[in-house]
């Protein structure tokens, strides 16, 4: 499952929604002090903080695991539809797993019990034990069959978890424990079962009934109904069911495996939506293809599903045969998405299809594993687009989300290592850590195995665990034995929470010819984690000489050179190594590629810095020079501010910086990326006390004296690279870089600029470049911005997904009077705080793109999130919990600040009826 990955500025928040929907439905009841729901129980305001921990919900820890009592065998499911009280019927055939005379205890909320049969004999109340969100059965045979029918009302579920109606269509969203929505259900990845089901609905409003597998039988029932069965013949858990049913229509197509399988290929769709399914089926085609000859994955059914819906919580699932996913990542024209969202589709549309082995057929032992599916399919569907495109842009896209979203949460209250130790809401723990951190895991495993040696290991992990539940153990144990290593000290990877620093100097002895390279490793200690063993931790490195080529490296003790870059394998808190046949002074180039998630500090010089922005034979370290010269001046700026002085634009970055922008033989989209200043939500994460004034200032400064004073050279390469055309890589990276000269044009505050920019608008045939003006124009305020806005929405008005952008562009504004034209925006009829993907485009954009505003000193941007968070709460607790993590760090900033956002946690947690999924957020950012 995944969530967005839109790199488009305004979608900072989907990059944070890497998460899981689910939570409470409807409304809490009418409280007392301490109010009691299920096992959870939170304070009312006025209550201790003693007492908020003593009735905090139980947390749920990795050691206690224990595997299942009971297996579930085979599943038959009968659905009869009814958005007020839909029915289910379901069968279970169940065998005792070792343990004699156990209970059987399945998993239910929100459920009405109707029947209840064992071994076709009816149970009577008495038979059982129904309490809470537990049913308990005693003294059942080995062997058993257990009928169950159960009542739900999916149009009431705004939570959005199980089985809910989005649209007027049917839907499910099973993971992580969204099954125990729809039938009492041992419901854990770990109960792996054969599903057969049965959907019975009103043939004119659902002409469409899908289910996971192969379609076996359909047909006509009396009094308009309908009725579809779909057996999948390959065992999974209860997380991967998926049903849906609605007025669809299907955009098909096929794909042939190497083996000779015809599989039909389906996307499902609103009528209106068919003509923007194209660039996702030619996604899906590629992917399957590419798995193919990439990882000798083949697809194993004779279907293969996609439905698109709106209110969704996440970016897609994998359900087994039937993926479902939020429209924004199927949906796409160029006049309606930008190149972001066409990549990302391609990206997201690979994620889900990969999960077929890396997930689907070896799923997940236990949550707490979850990294075990998601950090290798986020590493995977990586490899994918950068194969699709320039491999280095990808890479620098990858580490910027990983730098601005991943390195907080590991600095922050909610740092946790990829395999969590324990949770309260297991929703909360689809995070950035788990997903991004986990996939640099895996990346470094390749690094220091090869691209030859991860293969071998990856399949003999798919080899070894087909059909099974397993553990990130049992992944590395694979790679360990496939490669004959030792990986014992690298799986800390997976139990330490923190980003390591790596510390490195370099002393060159020209009498000897020796370069002596030392570097210290060290982690800041988390919660729960106060000291820290060292990591294995690969550092691929080169040396360059005074032209800017790689000097052939060997290390004392060897005895012929190695051409080219290397790979230093970090296990102790300091290593030295030492070059031999260095005859001149070198400049490092180190941690190429971004080769292990680490902070890296080294003495650079100004102008080594410029010479690699310059030199540097590894394109990520070329970008990476420039972003830490640019680092350096906006430090400088900062302090600046915050003295009070005048502030002066750096000649010899200016210099630097033009020199890459009148560098034509670099690609357009690299040299975009290279343009990119770091973002304000970085430069944060550099300073003790966070000053948002002072960021947002230096930052602004620095745009506008960069477009003043390089204005001519922005101007060309604009018309240079205006009108690209086509939707290949190439013209991708031509617009990106026009788009980027124009902001920064308009950042100089010209009015020939603004001019541009209106035109700019004017004549775009494309989304991209549409929207590349109106952020442009965002640092105009006046009469063309505000025409160019309203003209964007009364064409708009009716395609919700780009209505999305509007919205976001507009929560993003730094200009003066932001929090009421997010009042503004909240107000507006296309706004409803039900849906998912309008919430993460006004409060989400708000609260993570906004941070001058949303810290506005006076408190009121925290409390605007704070009241949205309890609205949500009571609707959508997933989607609230998400928001809360804007809150989560306040004690990196000053005093006022600091008490602003802690009396708002404080408010949350005592709000009465509090969801597990906000309560964790809230009181560990509290406590942390």
């Amino acid at each position: 499952m995944l969530m967005a990955h839109s790199l488009v500025p305004y979608r900072v928040w989907d990059m944070i929604n890497k998460g899981r929907p689910f939570g409470k439905l409807g409304r809490p009841p009418s409280q007392n002090a301490i109010v009691h729901h299920g096992s959870q129980a939170h304070a009312q305001p006025g209550c201790s903080r003693k007492m908020m921990k003593e009735t905090a919900p139980a947390a749920i820890h990795l050691k206690d695991y224990a595997p299942p009592r009971w297996r579930i065998l085979s599943v038959d499911l009968c659905f009869v539809l009814d958005p007020e009280d839909t029915r289910v019927r379901s069968r279970l055939t169940l065998v005792r797993n070792g343990q004699a005379e156990a209970p059987l205890q399945l998993n239910g909320q929100d459920l009405v019990l109707h029947h209840i049969r064992l071994d076709d004999r009816p149970l009577q109340p008495g038979d059982y034990h129904l309490e809470g969100e537990t049913l308990t059965l005693h003294d059942l045979p080995e062997r058993c069959e257990l009928s169950l029918e159960t009542g739900i009302a999916p149009a009431a579920n705004t939570a959005l978890e199980g089985l809910y109606v989005s649209g007027g269509n049917f839907c499910t969203q099973c993971e992580a424990e969204g099954f125990r929505r729809i039938t009492w259900f041992l419901d854990r990845p770990d109960v792996m079962a054969v599903y057969t089901v049965r959907i019975e609905a009103d043939k004119a409003r659902y002409p469409v009934l899908l289910s996971n597998g192969n379609l076996t039988d359909s047909g006509d029932l009396p009094e308009g109904r309908h009725f579809a069965v779909w057996h999948d013949p390959f065992p999974k858990p209860s997380y991967l069911f998926a049903l849906v049913a609605g007025d669809l229509v299907c955009r098909r197509d096929g794909f042939t495996t190497r083996t000779g399988r015809e599989v039909d290929l389906r996307i499902y769709v609103q009528r209106h939506n068919l003509d923007k399914c194209d660039h996702a089926m030619r996604s899906l085609q590629a992917s399957m293809g590419w798995d193919e000859d990439t990882f000798g994955r083949e697809y194993d059914l004779d279907i293969y599903m996609i439905v698109a819906v709106d209110d969704f919580n996440m970016g897609a699932m994998e359900n087994k045969g039937l993926n479902v996913f939020n429209s924004k990542y199927v949906l796409a024209r160029p006049d309606t998405a930008t190149d972001d969202d066409f990549v990302a589709i391609e990206s997201v549309i690979a994620h889900e299809y990969f999960h077929n082995w890396s997930g689907n057929r070896v799923t997940c032992r236990d949550w707490f594993q979850l990294s075990l599916k998601e950090g290798l399919t986020v590493f995977r569907d990586q490899e994918f687009t950068a194969d699709q495109s320039l491999r280095a842009v990808k890479r620098i896209q990858d580490v910027q989300r990983l730098r601005t979203l991943q390195f907080p949460e590991d600095a922050g209250p909610m740092a946790h290592p990829v395999r969590p130790q324990s949770y309260i809401e297991i929703n909360n723990f689809y995070t950035m850590t788990v997903y991004e951190k986990g996939a640099e895991v895996v990346r470094m495993i390749q690094t220091l195995l090869g691209r030859e040696g991860f293969r071998r290991g990856l399949d003999l992990y798919f080899d070894r665990h087909d059909g099974q539940a397993v553990t990130t153990d049992d992944f590395v144990k694979a790679m360990e034995d496939a490669n004959a290593r030792d990986l014992s000290r690298f799986r800390r990877w997976y139990d330490q929470a923190g980003t390591p620093l790596l510390e490195a100097t370099g002393t060159h002895d020209p009498e000897t010819a020796t370069y002596r390279l030392t570097v210290r490793q060290s982690c800041l200690p988390t919660k729960g984690q106060p000291e820290k063993l060292p990591l294995h931790i690969p550092l691929v490195m080169a040396l360059l000489d005074a032209r800017g080529r790689e000097i052939p490296l060997r290390l004392e003790g060897e005895d012929s050179a190695v051409a080219g870059e290397r790979t230093l394998e970090l296990t102790a808190p300091t290593h030295v190594f030492v070059f031999q046949d260095v005859p001149e002074l070198p400049v490092p180039s180190l941690l190429r590629g971004f080769s292990a998630p680490v902070n890296l500090r080294f003495p650079y010089t100004d102008a080594q810095l410029a010479f690699l922005m310059a030199h540097d034979t590894d394109d990520f370290n070329r970008w990476e020079a420039g972003q830490q010269f640019a680092l350096k001046v906006l430090q400088g700026l900062i302090e600046a501010v915050q003295a009070g002085q005048p502030l002066m634009l750096d000649a010899r970055f200016a210099q630097a910086f033009g020199q890459v922008l009148a560098n034509g033989a670099l690609d357009a989209a690299l040299v975009a990326e290279a343009l990119t200043l770091p973002g304000e939500g970085y430069l944060a994460e550099q300073m003790a006390v966070v000053d948002v004034d002072a960021i947002h200032q230096a930052r602004q400064f620095l745009r506008q004296a960069l477009g003043a004073a390089l204005g001519d050279r922005f101007r060309a390469v604009y018309e240079a690279t205006a009108g690209a055309q086509g939707m290949d890589a190439t013209a991708m990276g031509r617009r990106r870089l026009c788009n980027l000269c124009l902001a920064y044009l308009c950042a100089s505050g010209e009015a020939e600029a603004v001019a541009l920019a209106r035109t700019h608008y004017g004549s775009a045939d494309n989304m991209t470049d549409a929207m590349g003006a109106l952020r442009a124009l965002l640092d105009c305020p006046g009469e063309a911005r505000d025409q160019a806005l309203a003209h964007f929405e009364a064409r708009w008005r009716d395609d919700p997904l780009v209505l999305d952008k509007w919205f976001g562009l507009q929560a993003m504004d730094a200009a003066p009077g932001a929090l009421d034209r997010v009042r503004g925006l909240m107000s507006h009829p296309g706004f409803s705080i039900r849906n998912p993907n309008r919430v993460r485009a006004v409060l989400g954009t708000f609260a993570m793109a906004n941070p001058v505003h949303f810290h506005a000193l006076d408190g009121s941007g925290h409390g605007l999130i704070t009241d949205s968070v309890l609205e949500l709460d009571a609707l959508n607790p997933q989607i609230a919990a998400r928001l809360v993590t804007s809150l989560s760090r306040w004690r990196r900033f000053d005093e006022e600040r600091q008490g602003s956002m802690r009396r708002c946690l404080e408010r949350i947690v005592a709000h009465p009826g509090l969801s597990r999924d906000v309560y964790e957020v809230a009181s560990r950012s509290l406590d942390g």
